[in-house]
């Protein structure tokens, strides 16, 4: 069985404390990342985790350290590729540091237990694992309310259907907010200059920053102006093999899942997929 120090991310990107909110939120931007290791300036030391939700959370907090998680999992490089993926599937993270006497020597994330997934002849499918509450949109909904839905629930990815219950798209965080990719007056409230504007992470930071801001959207705007339409699914009987070799593909951290019929029987995740090397 692989160990961790053969699939981690061996040089990650990080945030240093003493820093601030809009030292985190530039480095999301600058490197495309929703979130990063936090080590102590001096000497490296890891002392928590930011996220891009963790950011904007708490809109009024300007110092990193009272914005990161500072009671987070930590591993060893010699850990097994399978004992992470119990830790992934178990407490649902996206993010595990990798230290060694204190130290951050790597970071390991679902994706990159992917390829053992897609290379495992398992018998598991997509229904085996489905395990998160499946919140939807339907595609005549106002944009507003599915900003608050997604504040609400913590979930930014809604699948869309039709007024007879078909899946008709897929609706993220980010899919909302393409008008707003050359707000200036944003960028400089989350301490960003317009360099930022043609970097691919300022769109994994902005969506939440509209959403905790409370940011007015027109409300004749609607679910389906903005949703992906005919999203790629997987089928309740595909392999977890097979959903891995999509998600890794095409880059998808989540997919629909759908039944006999068509009908859509809920969102599959990375986390999930993973369950297939617990076996």
């Amino acid at each position: 069985m692989k160990t961790v120090e053969e699939v981690m991310i061996k040089v990650p990107i990080v945030v240093e404390v003493p820093g601030s909110r809009s030292d985190a939120i530039n480095v999301m931007v600058r490197n495309n990342v929703t979130g990063a290791p936090v080590v102590r300036s001096s000497d490296g030391h890891l002392v928590g985790i930011i996220s891009r939700k963790d950011v904007f959370n708490k809109m009024d907090e300007e110092q990193l350290s009272l914005l990161m998680k500072k009671d987070i999992i930590t591993v060893g490089p010699d850990i097994s590729v399978k004992e992470v993926a119990k830790i992934f599937v178990e407490k649902k993270i996206h993010r595990l540091p990798v230290v060694e006497d204190g130290k951050l020597i790597g970071l390991v994330t679902p994706t990159d237990l992917l390829d053992d997934v897609k290379n495992l002849k398992t018998d598991m499918t997509a229904e085996d694992v489905i395990s998160t509450t499946c919140v939807t949109a339907y595609e005549g909904d106002p944009l507003s309310y599915v900003i608050a839905a997604m504040r609400v629930s913590k979930i930014t990815s809604f699948p869309v259907l039709d007024a007879h219950g078909k899946l008709t798209g897929i609706i993220t965080d980010r899919d909302m907010f393409l008008d707003q990719s050359k707000d200036l007056n944003a960028l400089k409230e989350m301490g960003l200059d317009e360099t930022n504007q043609s970097l691919a992470g300022y769109r994994n930071v902005l969506p939440l920053f509209y959403m905790a801001s409370n940011k007015e959207i027109a409300e004749d705007r609607t679910v389906k102006d903005y949703m992906v339409k005919d999203p790629t699914t997987v089928f309740k009987k595909t392999s977890l093999s097979e959903v891995a070799k999509i998600m890794k593909q095409y880059n998808f951290g989540q997919i629909p899942v759908r039944g006999n019929k068509d009908e859509l029987l809920g969102m599959i995740y990375d986390v999930d997929v993973l369950s297939a090397l617990l076996r």
